[in-house]
C-alpha cells in the first residue's frame, strides 16, 4: 500500500484483527452487490469507504424521487438517471482509490453465472424473491459467500450462507424456492428510512469480516429486527440435506 492508503485506511491497521494484512485483503478482494437502492446504497459506500479493491454492482433501475427518502447514495440531481451510474459517483468521490463496475442490467441467472464466478463475495440487495433464488443458486454454484439482506416497513433480517462450510445452510435451505412467498415492496408497504441503512450496513460489515478474517460470521445464523422496539432475534440455520440447490452440491476449496 501507499502512505495516502495507510493513512486512509488507518483506523481499519490498527486494529489486531485486520491489521495491515486484513486490509490488503480486503483492497485485493472484489465484492458484488446486487441492487443500488436502500440497502445496496450502504453496503456499496461501506465497502468503498474501507477500501475494497473491486466493487460490481448490477441494477437496471432509474432513481425516483421517492428513493430518497432512504437511498443514501442518491441526490436530487440524479432522479431520472441510472441508478449504477448514480452509485458509481458518489463512490468515486467517497474513495477513488476503488474500481467501480457499474452495471445496469437486471440480475437474471444468465448474468449472475459470470459475475458471481469472479467475485470474492456476493451481497444480495435486491427487493424479490425470483432474484433471491437466482443469487443464491450462483453462489452455491460456485462456492462464493453470500451476505443477505431484506427490509420492509419496520422488518429487517441479515443472514451469511457460507456453503463453503459442508454444514452450512444455503437461502433455500431457509426459504425453499418451491414455497410460495407474499412478494412485498417499498412502493406498497412503506420502510422505515433508517432500518436499510441497519441492515446494510450490517451487510457490509459481514462482508468485511469474510474477507479481512476478522470475527465471526452470521454463517448458519438468521439475525431478524423489529424496528418499532429496537429489538433483535437470532434464529439458527439448519442444513437441509435434501435442499433442490444444495443438497448435492460439490465441495469447494
Amino acid at each position: 500500500m501507499q502512505d495516502a492508503e495507510l493513512l486512509r485506511y488507518s483506523r481499519h491497521i490498527l486494529l489486531d484483527d485486520i491489521g495491515i494484512e486484513g486490509q490488503e485483503r480486503i483492497r485485493a478482494a472484489h465484492a458484488l452487490v446486487i441492487g443500488a437502492g436502500g440497502l445496496g446504497s450502504p453496503v456499496a459506500m461501506y465497502l468503498a469507504a474501507a477500501g475494497i479493491g473491486t466493487l460490481t454492482v448490477t441494477d437496471h433501475d432509474t432513481v425516483d424521487l421517492t428513493n430518497l427518502q432512504r437511498q443514501i447514495a442518491h441526490r436530487t440531481p440524479s432522479v431520472g438517471t441510472l441508478k449504477v451510474e448514480s452509485l458509481r459517483q458518489t463512490l468515486h468521490d467517497l474513495n477513488p482509490l476503488v474500481q467501480v463496475n457499474a452495471l445496469p442490467v437486471r440480475a437474471d441467472a444468465d448474468t449472475l453465472d459470470a459475475l458471481v464466478q469472479a467475485a470474492d463475495v456476493v451481497l444480495d440487495c435486491c427487493d424479490n424473491f425470483k432474484t433471491r433464488q437466482a443469487v443464491n443458486a450462483a453462489c452455491v454454484r460456485h462456492g462464493k459467500p453470500l451476505v443477505s439482506g431484506a427490509a420492509i416497513q419496520f422488518d429487517g433480517q441479515i443472514s451469511v450462507y457460507d456453503t463453503r462450510d459442508a454444514e452450512a445452510p444455503c437461502y433455500a435451505c431457509t426459504f425453499p424456492p418451491d414455497v410460495s412467498f407474499e412478494e412485498v415492496r417499498c412502493s406498497t408497504m412503506g420502510v422505515f428510512a433508517p432500518l436499510v441503512g441497519i441492515i446494510g450496513s450490517m451487510q457490509a460489515a459481514e462482508a468485511l469480516k469474510l474477507l479481512s478474517g476478522a470475527g465471526r460470521s452470521l454463517n448458519g445464523r438468521l439475525l431478524m429486527l423489529d424496528g418499532r422496539a429496537m429489538e433483535w432475534n437470532e434464529i439458527r440455520l439448519p442444513r437441509n440435506p435434501a435442499c433442490p440447490v444444495c443438497g448435492n452440491r460439490v465441495p469447494h476449496p
